[in-house]
Formats: C-alpha cells, structure tokens, sequence
C-alpha cells in the first residue's frame, strides 16, 4: 500500500480449474512465516460463508518480551516502536489506507459483498493483554510465540463457499498470481504423525485442587467467575497443514484458521467469534456451556436439552454477557448496546454450545482496534471481574496461555473486522504440539463435572491427531 494516493485495488474472479479450492491453492504458501488462512471450514454458523487467504505481508507488526516492533520481512530489519502494539497496527493503517480507488473487474459490487480486501491481519495471544494491564508472571513461560504478529497484507485470495468463486485481491503494483506455478510447486509433505503420547500439565488431582482454591476465591468475593484450563503437549514429526486439515475436516467449526510463524505454527478450528465490525456494526457472541454431542440422537437430543435447561450454565453465560456489554460500551455509542440473543444453542461436530450475541454501534471517534484493546482478552475466556480472574489464572496454571484464548483477526481496507476467540486451538513449537482445553467455574460448579468438560472439548481434536502406540 503505497504512501501516494491514491492506491489503486483491483478484484478480479481468478481463472483456474472448477475442481481447486482455496485450500490447494494455499498449499503453495502454507510453509511460508505469516500466511493465513481464514477458514470457514463448511460452517454456516455465525453467517459463515468466506474463505480468506493471505500471504508475504509487505510489514509485520510483532510484540514479544515487552517490546514492539515493525519488522520488514524481506530484509529482516527490526524497528522498535514506543507504542501500545495495537495502537501501531492501527497507524500503519491509517497512513497506507488513507486513500484508495478500487476497482471491480468483473462486478461493481464485489467490493461490497467482499470481506477484508486488503488489510492487516494475524494473531494477537492471550498474553498480548500484559502490555495493556498489569499482571503478575506466576505461570512459566517456556515457549518462544510472540504475543502479537499482525501483517499488513496487500494481495489476498477470497473464497465464497456458496458459489465456489474465488477473487484475487491487490494493489494493481503486484502481479497476479499465476495459478498454474502455484498448483505445480507444490510440496509433497509428510504426514502429520504423533512421536509420543499425549500429556496433561494437571493430574486430575491437581486440577482437582485449582478448582477447590478457586472456590475460596469465590466464596471470599474476590470473583463471580474464573476460567480455568489445562494443557496438553505431544511430541510430533510431520506437515502441520497436514494435521490442521485432519482438524477441520472433523470438526467444521465457523472460525477456523491456520497461521504459519517463523517458529511457529496455529491450528485453529474454533466455533467463537470475538468482535466483528461492519461499518459502524459491533458484534460478540460469547460461548459459555458445553455439553458432549452423541451419535445416538435420543441421547443427543438430552444432552441438548439439559444444556439449554441448567441454570448454572444460563448464569455462567449471563455474567460474561454483562461483562462483554460494558466491555463494548467503551467504544460505542450510548444505549446502543443490545442482547438481540440470549442462550442460544449451536451445536457442533463434538459438543453442544450456549452461545449469547452482544450488539451496539461503533462511536464515530473510535476504531475497530479501539473495541479490540478495550476488550481484550475476551471475557467469555478470562472469568468476571476479568483483572483479577486472569490474576488467579496466572496463579494457579502451571504454563502460560500463549495463543490459547487469544484471537486471530482481520481488518480490511475498508474498515471492516471480524475476530476469533482461540479455543479448540493448537500450537506448534520445536515439533512439540499443544493444546489447551478449560471451562468457567462458579460456586456451584462440580470439579468431575469441569474435568470432564475439559475432556468433552478435546475429545474431537486429539484423537484425531492420533495417539501413538507404545
């Protein structure tokens, strides 16, 4: 995105065989630090319906250890910046988006229709909520993830999964893409196969034990609620586009996604939306209540319905909606936030959900990164009062959360933002692969119940992965 004006974007129908998806063309890319996929996996849950890839972002915005920087990833040149990380993102926006023409190729109103376009995106981890309050550092933080990688990315390829259209996006400075070399350079990569045994970093026993010392926090008033969650690692050899395949194809979740990093790798196949923003649209759909789904349908239709029955899971739900109503109401308009939805169900390929929707308006001198600051890291993974819920996270599991319960997002040339909230999500590292799984816990919550609620919600993601025979 040119610093003259104004840029000019162009969107054109890409030309390729009916029978290649986005899926193989992004295998040309997968391995390649900061691409993305934005994969709506099949879904048509949350309105589901386009595939986003992106790739070689002209600038990376990283924080890691404190600090941020704006990195130029051809030449690897670092530069610190003495800014709030979101904050950064959002001035390069605004200085290479401040003016642009685009132009439709084939259609006046695919800029319209079209998300994202070109913009900035990538993750923000959980973690990235230390440089916006202050938190101890209990918790050990053995792994290298930056807390926040967002890219500024100027050629994007979109697909609509209703039609099977795919839409080349970019500055007309880029050339096309050429779907042939793509399709050809292919790599043949191994598949994705477990070295060891899954490993919880909680026995039963000591999780047991966090939830007895959460419910003295509780009962002493210092929270209505806490999130609490345990780990699970592996040691791995293999293609991680491989193993995330495997993932989404079992579990077809809405915000599915895949991220490459230079050391990293981000297996998502999330069912939650964070905050998404159409114009001057805010919208959050918090998830709190799970219960596992059967093949039987009788069985199946019981565990739906006792879901939707239980008071406890309806006040856990109630409490988040509160604290996500205040959250959003930091950006937007007064009286404008809504519950058009309360304790809906969804269900997916593992579980059944209760999934709430918060509304409002956007205030006309804030931002989409504005709402994402402010209400970062969700509420529907932190616990209410949120500072100090997360303060007795740190205390009492034993790793950090790394991308776990962080987001992954996008936020195009247009000012539009759509953003996940990193549950049912992998981490890769030194070819080990981690994986998190928790729940809220109030006073009436049964510590076996929670156990296996943790259980439940993984129970269509490691097995999947494969467990070694030994």
């Amino acid at each position: 995105m040119s610093d003259k004006s104004p840029a000019k974007v162009i969107i054109n129908a890409l030309k390729r065989p009916s029978s290649v998806d986005l899926h193989a063309l992004f295998d040309y890319v997968e391995d390649a630090p900061y691409s993305v996929l934005f994969d709506s996996a099949g879904s048509r849950e949350s309105n589901a319906r386009f595939n986003i890839a992106v790739w070689a972002p002209s600038l990376v915005v990283l924080a890691e250890k404190g600090n941020t920087f704006v990195i130029e990833p051809h030449s690897g040149e670092r530069t610190f910046v003495n800014d709030k990380p979101l904050q950064v993102v959002s001035d390069l926006m605004k200085k290479r988006c401040k003016e642009y023409l685009i132009e439709d190729g084939d259609s006046k109103e695919l800029s319209e229709i079209l998300p994202f376009i070109i913009g900035a995106a990538g993750l923000c981890s959980y973690d990235l909520g230390r440089y916006y309050e202050q938190l101890p550092s209990n918790a050990k933080n053995e792994l290298s993830c930056p807390d926040m990688a967002i890219g500024i990315y100027e050629h994007s390829l979109i697909e609509d999964s209703v039609t099977g259209e795919i839409f080349e996006c970019r500055l007309s400075t880029l050339p096309p893409i050429n779907v042939q070399q793509w399709l050809n350079g292919k790599n043949t990569k191994r598949s994705f196969t477990l070295r060891s045994r899954w490993q919880a970093n909680l026995s039963k026993s000591e999780y047991t034990e966090a939830l007895h010392s959460i419910s003295d926090y509780l009962k002493a008033g210092d929270c209505y609620q806490v999130n609490m969650a345990q780990r699970f690692n592996a040691a791995y050899e293999g293609s991680e586009w491989d193993a995330y395949l495997k993932l989404k194809q079992q579990n077809k979740a809405p915000f599915s996604v895949f991220m490459r990093l230079p050391h990293n790798s981000i297996l998502s196949i999330s069912p939650e939306r964070f905050i998404s923003v159409d114009q001057d649209e805010v919208e959050t759909k918090p998830i709190k209540g799970t219960r596992p789904r059967y093949a039987d349908p009788v069985k199946d239709k019981d565990s739906s319905n006792a879901l939707l029955n239980s008071e406890k899971d309806r006040a856990e739900n109630l409490m988040i909606v509160d604290l996500l109503r205040n959250d959003l109401s930091k950006h937007c308009q007064p009286n404008s936030v809504n519950v058009p939805s309360l304790f809906a169900l969804e269900s997916y390929a593992a579980v059944h959900h209760l999934v709430s929707t918060v509304k409002g308006k956007l205030k006309p001198d804030s931002t989409a990164w504005d709402l994402i600051a402010g209400a970062f890291p969700g509420g529907s993974i932190t616990g209410a009062p949120k500072i100090r819920a997360m303060e007795i996270i740190d205390e009492l599991e034993p790793h950090r959360r790394h991308v776990y319960c962080g987001s992954i997002l996008y936020m195009g040339l247009r000012g539009d933002m759509d953003s996940s909230i990193l549950i049912r999500t992998l981490l890769t590292e030194n070819n080990y692969i981690y994986c998190w799984a928790g729940g809220g816990i109030v006073l009436d919550s049964i510590a076996d119940e929670e156990y296996q609620e943790t259980l439940d919600k993984v129970s269509r993601i490691l097995p999947v992965l494969g467990q070694r025979n030994e």
